[in-house]
This record gives C-alpha cells, sequence and structure tokens, in this order.
C-alpha cells in the first residue's frame, strides 16, 4: 500500500520439499572482515559501508541462512533492499523490489519532503520499498486525530499531522521513520542471524505526540524465515502523554524475481472472510468490513492475484452503502487495484497467507500476531523506476502483504472491531511477522 499518485478454515497443503543448499551472492557484495557466524553452511552475517545520510554512515548488512537464503538489509529506513531465495531448483532469486544504492532509496523517500518528484515529474512517487513504516502506518484521515486515553494526560487533545497523501497522513507523514538512519547492532545464534535496528523518535516528531524508543529486529534463520520482532516503548514518564502507533515492512514481492514483469498470475490465499472498503480518499469506510464472499477480494483458497483485478462488473459487497451503487466508485477503481486492508481471522502468532510462483515454485508463508493485512497491487508503478534487475517497474510488478493495525484507526479509538493502536506512557508495543520461504510443486492447495 502506498501513496496515490496525485498529490478460517482448516489449511490443506503439500509438505515442503527439500531446500537446495548453495552459497549465494547478492548483487556483487562482498563478505566484510567483521562477518559472523562460522563455518559454511551455517548462517552468517557481514556489513559493508553504503554511504551516508544527514551526516550519518549508512551501512548495508548481508543475513545468510546458511541454506541458500540470503537478505540484504540497510539501516536507513531500516529498510529490506534485497531478498535472495531459492527455487526448486536451487537457482536463486531476488523476490523484493528495491534500488541498487542509497542514493536512489533517499531521492525515493524523500521526494514528499523535498517537494522535488524524483526521477520525473508524474511519476511513481514514493514507494517506500521494503522500508519500516512508523510511527503510523497506513492513512489517518484529514491529517489529524484526538487522543483518546485514560491515566495521560492529553486525553481529549487534537494532533494535526502532516498531510501527505491528498488530506491524509500517510505512513508517518513527510519524514517517517523510513527517511531515518537507524542504530544498528548485528548478533548472531547457533541457527539464525540478526539484526536489530534502534530508533528514538522525539516528541512532537511529524506532529505525534510522546518521545518512542523503537527497535525492529530483523532474524533469519536457517530454515529460510525471515522473522520481524518490533517493539516500541512509549518513553513519557507514568501518566504523562499517550501516543498511537503502528508498524510495518513495506517489502515489494515478487516470486518469479524483481526484474520479470507482473505477478498477475502469481497465486495468492489469505486467512480473512472480510475486508475494508476505502472512500476516494482511501480511509476506511462504513461498514468498514465487508464480507469477501462473492466479490474479488475473496483470496480464502489460492487464485491469480490478477484473475479478478480488472473485474469492475463483479460485485464488490458494497451496493448499498456509502461507498457502493449509490453514486461512488466500484473499489477496483478507486484504489486501481488492490490497495485495502484485509481483517484477518483469528489471534495470536498465525499463518495468516500463502503466495506462490508455480513456475519456479517459490512459495511465501505469512505468519503474524496482527489482525490485519494490507495488500497492494503495485498499483501506482508507472515505469520510471529501475530495479537491481535493469528492468522497469511498472503496476502489479509487485505485491505487498503489510501485516498491520486497520488503517484509520485513530479516528475511532474505543469502538468495537477496531484493536486499539494507543501506546501509553510507559508501555511496550510488541508484534512479530514472518515470512518464510519454501518450495512447493504446482498442485499446492490452501484453503481457509
Amino acid at each position: 500500500m502506498r501513496a496515490l499518485n496525485a498529490r478460517r478454515r482448516p489449511l490443506a497443503l503439500a509438505a515442503a520439499t527439500a531446500l537446495a543448499v548453495s552459497a549465494v551472492a547478492a548483487l556483487g557484495i562482498e563478505r566484510a572482515a567483521d562477518a559472523l557466524g562460522g563455518k559454511p553452511g551455517s548462517p552468517g552475517i557481514s556489513s559493508q559501508p553504503w554511504g551516508t545520510f544527514d551526516g550519518k554512515p549508512v551501512g548495508l548488512w548481508t543475513l545468510k541462512s546458511g541454506r541458500n537464503m540470503t537478505v540484504n538489509i540497510t539501516n536507513f529506513g531500516a529498510t529490506v533492499q534485497s531478498m535472495w531465495v531459492p527455487d526448486r531448483t536451487g537457482k536463486t532469486v531476488n523476490v523484493n523490489l528495491g534500488f541498487s544504492t542509497l542514493s536512489d532509496y533517499v531521492n525515493d523517500f524523500l521526494q514528499q519532503h523535498t517537494g522535488v518528484a524524483w526521477p520525473l515529474a508524474g511519476g511513481s512517487g514514493d514507494t517506500y520499498f521494503g522500508a519500516t513504516i512508523g510511527r503510523y502506518a497506513n492513512r489517518i484521515g484529514d491529517h489529524s486525530f484526538t487522543m483518546q486515553c485514560s491515566n495521560c494526560s492529553n486525553n481529549g487533545v487534537t494532533y494535526t499531522l502532516p498531510a501527505n497523501n491528498g488530506t491524509a497522513t500517510l505512513h508517518g507523514g513527510d519524514l517517517g521513520w523510513n527517511t531515518m538512519v537507524w542504530s544498528a547492532t548485528p548478533q548472531s545464534g547457533p541457527d539464525s542471524v540478526s539484526l536489530k535496528l534502534t530508533l528514538t523518535s522525539p516528541d512532537g516528531d511529524e506532529g505525534f505526540p510522546a518521545s518512542m524508543t523503537t527497535s525492529v529486529t530483523y532474524t533469519l534463520t536457517h530454515d529460510n524465515a525471515l522473522k520481524i520482532d518490533y517493539g516500541a516503548t512509549n518513553n513519557e514518564p507514568a501518566g504523562g502523554k499517550a501516543t498511537v502507533t503502528n508498524l510495518t515492512n513495506h517489502a515489494y514481492f515478487n516470486l518469479a524475481g524483481e526484474a520479470s514483469g507482473p505477478v498477475s498470475d502469481q497465486l495468492l490465499a489469505i486467512n480473512s472472510n472480510s475486508y475494508s472498503p476505502i472512500d476516494t480518499d482511501f480511509i476506511p469506510t462504513a461498514p468498514f468490513q465487508v464480507p469477501v464472499a462473492g466479490t474479488p477480494f475473496d483470496f480464502r483458497s489460492l487464485k491469480p492475484i490478477g484473475q479478478d483485478l480488472t473485474d469492475v462488473s463483479a460485485s464488490d459487497g458494497t451496493d448499498g452503502t456509502p461507498t457502493g451503487s449509490n453514486g461512488t466508485f466500484k473499489q477496483l477503481v478507486i484504489a486501481h487495484g488492490y490497495d485495502h486492508n484485509w481483517v484477518l481471522n483469528g489471534s495470536g502468532n498465525r499463518l495468516v497467507s500463502v503466495a506462490q510462483e508455480p513456475g519456479n515454485g517459490i512459495t511465501l508463508w505469512t505468519y503474524t500476531d496482527q489482525p490485519g493485512v494490507q495488500v497492494y497491487s503495485g498499483n501506482f508503478l508507472v515505469g520510471d523506476l529501475t530495479g537491481p534487475g535493469g528492468r522497469v517497474y511498472r503496476q502489479t510488478s509487485g505485491f505487498t502483504l503489510e501485516t498491520q493495525h486497520f488503517p484509520d484507526t485513530p479516528h475511532h479509538i474505543g469502538q468495537a472491531g477496531w484493536p486499539s493502536v494507543v501506546l501509553n506512557a510507559g508501555n511496550t508495543f510488541t508484534s512479530t511477522t514472518t515470512y518464510k520461504f519454501t518450495t512447493e510443486g504446482k498442485g499446492l492447495h490452501v484453503s481457509f
């Protein structure tokens, strides 16, 4: 899910096949002498300088699973730069859209703040490729909210935020956490390697109340899973200001490879019976949760992402509602495709999505403890951005699985059906999302 360019049923699955084991070099990155990890085949982590931003050094860390998976992460925006995984033949494929250089990320992520379109006016806009999103992921309507909290000093206070997506605040504002240099600490264990990234956000940052210290820990395991642990602490003293927070990662996936073209034929299943309809400002609107059954938003069983993507003749479940046939565009027209929140079934850390490229067998299993996932089909990529593979990105070049709380929740604090995003003084928010990769046969069956 990104900016508009205008400014459960039981799971049945095939057993995972064995993964090929070999070494991989991603983007020709040299392995530095500070590599952690040991003998070949064990997980390892290394780093190299990647430039500077705002006078601060930026690095690129390479995490290796020891089983043919490599993830490259930069502390600029706590961003996943590339994600190399093995296909069913053992060939490694970069399944993550992104850029080759730090300057590309800086120019892309900061264009809202600077007002300078990059690389050209009328282009794709800020993509947030692979970035950590905060302080509030997704949109807050009318670029403002009124805090509602107990045991806090700012109950009833209204906060005005940057309007960086029409009249809404998107992904934390003009200078969200994707534009910051995070402190990085590598860690190593017997079956995994980790990179812990830490950031302190002051009171008033982009208009949000309360000082916060946030950590994002990327852990790559020996069984080819990238686990993302979030921890966000409100630093205010007891009884002080509360704040709102919503964290996610904005990786764009293309399981055939980031330079391979559209994802329309890749398969997707989502453990969700309902989705959130939006108005023309991309803000959830009544009735807020609509059943997916009989609509293009039904992904309860594996189906091609593009199967219903352009079918505006199909009912989207909003007929007779404020977003329905009584005068407003269909949901797929408003978003130019999918850019919606799916309300996930269940609670706790559970399997919420499965995606597969049938041609090479690469399969992505997503687990999270979050209540929602924003699926975005790359609707506003217009062909002006070039990835590491030397190909331009266009509509449907990738899809996101942004696990998170629901968009615009600060306007629904305390309402039924809206899990809280309020973080009181002294409290810590934690969350975990895992992207696990396997290879599976073409007959994979998934039904939620």
